[in-house]
């Protein structure tokens, strides 16, 4: 029996090229039997398409696009019952395209969007984190805090590259500006920690920022969440970490800390920048200061 596909197309992905790779896709999804399409108009608009496809009752949604609109559209399916909750698929149009490659789907965009229409379901376990306020926002593949945020807001002033090297030129910048540490108070299901850290970052997947292997251990359907944690260090410190991290070896460094939890609960001296799957959560202005981060294991179905 058919299945009730909607697609959920960003047409800037890819520094605005994403309308083309999205036509060359069309002969073969007609060929499979065609789907509803959708178009983002605004931030949040894949959630809200999403939201909606789940209660019109379709039974796959597929996210063209990056990881931006990966997890927007993760947003709009947590927000219905598991009962009812559709399966995700995704095909990558973006610049970083970690989730894809976390989850090992394909990045060649006409070979995944086949797997969308022809692959089995699994398990995809999904973080969730709620502020101080009771804020709440669900995401599939890294958080991060400090001068993992700051290198995301740098990344969106550079506009001639991509993947890799767009993320590196954005970890030098935030290295020359952003040396931040406020201090942490954090206690997970199995450990606390109080230290001053300059980097944060929560993953369910082992990279991000279009290759930066953080959690070299991570696999997204474990049950658990990895961390990564590093103290302050000077300016020449970091720019001899950031080719570890983009290898996965920084595990060997007295700095850095890697971890695994269920739970956590988070509390620092400053008000924090986060990122959740390289969108912005909370600025410095927002004041958050205090975050509960849980894994949701197998939350989502994921056609792979």
């Amino acid at each position: 029996m058919d299945r009730r596909v909607k697609l959920i197309f960003n047409p800037h992905a890819d520094n605005g090229h994403g309308w083309r790779i999205a036509s060359s896709l069309q002969a073969t999804i007609e060929h499979l039997g065609g789907a509803e399409w959708a178009g983002t108009k605004y931030p949040t608009h894949a959630t809200e398409l999403a939201q909606e496809a789940a209660q019109d009752g379709f039974e796959i949604v597929v996210a063209i696009g990056g990881d931006g609109t990966v997890h927007e559209v993760i947003n709009g399916l947590m927000q219905v019952s598991s009962e009812v909750r559709p399966m995700l698929a995704a095909v990558p149009i973006g610049n970083g395209n970690d989730f894809c490659a976390n989850v090992g789907l394909e990045s060649d965009p006409a070979v995944a969007i086949l797997r969308a229409f022809s692959g089995e379901p699994r398990g995809l376990d999904i973080g969730m984190v709620r502020d101080g306020s009771g804020r709440t926002e669900y995401w599939d593949n890294s958080l991060g805090i400090g001068f993992d945020a700051a290198t995301v807001i740098h990344s969106h002033t550079i506009t001639r590259l991509q993947g890799t090297p767009m993320y590196f030129v954005a970890a030098v910048k935030t290295i020359l500006r952003d040396q931040h540490a406020p201090h942490f108070k954090i206690r997970t299901d199995t450990e606390e920690i109080d230290n001053k850290f300059l980097w944060v970052a929560f993953l369910n997947g082992r990279r991000e920022g279009g290759g930066f292997i953080l959690a070299p251990e991570a696999r997204p359907d474990d049950g658990v969440l990895d961390y990564t944690m590093v103290e302050r260090v000077s300016r020449p410190m970091m720019f001899r970490l950031i080719p570890e991290f983009m290898r996965g070896t920084h595990g060997r460094f007295k700095e850095v800390h890697i971890g695994r939890f269920r739970e956590l609960e988070l509390e620092a001296d400053h008000a924090l920048l986060i990122h959740t799957d390289g969108e912005i959560f909370a600025n410095a202005t927002d004041n958050v200061r205090e975050l509960t981060v849980q894994v949701l294991p197998e939350a989502i179905r994921l056609i792979a």
